[in-house]
């Protein structure tokens, strides 16, 4: 186990993080305690079975003695189990409160401590257009796209419904995003999402985040705030076989987040809802090719967002900014022009082993068997329509229609408040 044979590397990425370093130590503490008892627990039921034999061999008049002895050994031999069970249950509730392990030399500190990696584009210059651009929730009901009032009537707040214009813009660049991760080998997969408990533990969303997870308590089930959740569990408790490269799903699901703790945030328009569409990247791959793979996802959100004509830049994102499951994350992040900022339409996370140690997700390797290295990564979401509609609006009140998404709208070139343009 690599905590034992190099805890300070443990130490150093949960300093990283921002974590608790303590944790480490508990941690191998409650190993050493599970590996004692699960010995003597060992040690005891094998000296009971030898002590069974004896008694068979033993003469009459010393059986009823040796029975009783027998009897003894069986009473330790059980509470012995009961302690061992009891060990490892206490570590392995710890060892699911210990985060991945950092790649090495991702930047260190919280959000704001992030490595802009590059910037592609420039922000438009809207006054040489001659005019003020208006946020996405104004064009979005000029041109009768969202409608965030009638969502908050009937679901409550940070919901909406997209209609007309909004509603196909939506498929047309989710649509986009399945082709081109279909082309570049990503299996189309529309996913459960619904999810069982141990499949939710396992990918890493019930750590310190969990709050923002749904969960239906009738049914013991939890909504997925992502399909990676789903993709995650397609293969558990499998041996994959990876000899022909690796195993990439393109999950396509309506996905829910609670958002808690993010009261007073972004709270005017779809930036942050509830309830969104998505298009997700998801690849087991062998550990050695992690790194390539995570590169390979990379560029491919990349190609989505100059395929929509966005200006943007990547962020290599800080220690203390992951998620749980994340060894390194990389965001896209586009620009909003009413928010003067870049805003994250995409991340995508190399998790390295971490999901498919806690889902057993194995494959065949040098006469064995060792976990797969699995990656994340957006391809688009409901947010998109926010720097899409904001980055192409016009100074009549239209929004011209990102060439790559057009022939998904039937050639639509612009969507005016009068209607339709071709």
């Amino acid at each position: 186990m690599l905590l034992r044979e190099n805890p300070d590397l443990f130490k150093a990425s949960q300093e990283a993080r921002g974590s608790s370093v303590d944790l480490v130590d508990e941690v191998l503490a409650a190993d050493s305690a599970r590996r004692s008892a699960i010995t003597a627990f060992e040690d005891a039921r094998a000296d009971q079975k030898s002590f069974s034999s004896q008694i068979a061999k033993a003469p009459k008049d010393e059986k009823p003695a040796l029975i009783a002895a027998g009897k003894e050994k069986s009473a330790k031999v059980k509470a012995l189990q009961a302690e061992s069970e009891e060990a490892t249950f206490a570590f392995d509730k710890l060892a699911s409160k210990l985060p991945n392990l950092i790649v090495e030399g991702i930047p260190s500190g919280g959000e704001e401590n992030f490595v802009t990696l590059k910037t592609v584009g420039e922000p438009r210059d809207f006054s040489s257009d001659g005019f003020e651009p208006a946020d996405h929730l104004e064009i979005g009901e000029t041109l009768k796209a969202i409608d965030t009032a009638r969502g908050t009537k009937v679901a409550g707040s940070r919901f909406h419904y997209l209609t007309g214009f909004g509603a196909k813009l939506e498929m047309a660049l989710l649509n986009l995003a399945r082709d081109v991760a279909e082309e570049a080998g990503f299996i189309p997969t529309i996913t459960p999402t619904l999810v069982k408990p141990e499949v939710m533990r396992g990918t890493g969303f019930l750590g310190e985040h969990a709050d923002e997870v749904y969960r239906l308590e009738a049914d013991d089930l939890f909504l997925v705030g992502t399909s990676e959740v789903p993709l995650a569990g397609l293969h558990m408790d499998e041996i994959i076989d990876l000899s022909d490269g690796p195993l990439r799903y393109a999950g396509i699901s309506s996905c829910y987040r609670r958002e808690a703790g993010s009261y007073g945030k972004d709270t005017r328009g779809i930036i942050r809802v509830h309830q969104f569409q998505k298009v997700e990247m998801f690849a087991y791959v062998e550990i050695e090719n992690a790194e390539a793979e995570h590169e390979r996802m990379l560029s491919l959100q990349e190609k989505m967002l100059g395929l929509c004509e966005l200006p943007y830049r990547v962020i290599d994102t800080a220690a203390g900014d992951l998620g749980d499951s994340a060894a390194r994350k990389f965001d896209c992040e586009a620009w909003v022009p009413t928010q003067g900022t870049y805003r994250e339409l995409t991340s995508t996370s190399n998790c390295t082993t971490f999901q498919a140690r806690r889902l057993q997700v194995r494959e065949r390797y040098d006469g064995a068997t060792r976990p797969v290295a699995t990656l994340n990564g957006t391809m688009a979401n409901t947010r998109w329509l926010v720097p899409i509609l904001e980055n192409h609006q016009q100074a009549d009140g239209s929004v011209t229609v990102p060439a790559a998404l057009r022939p998904y709208l039937g050639g639509m070139t612009a969507q005016g408040p009068e209607g339709p343009r071709y």
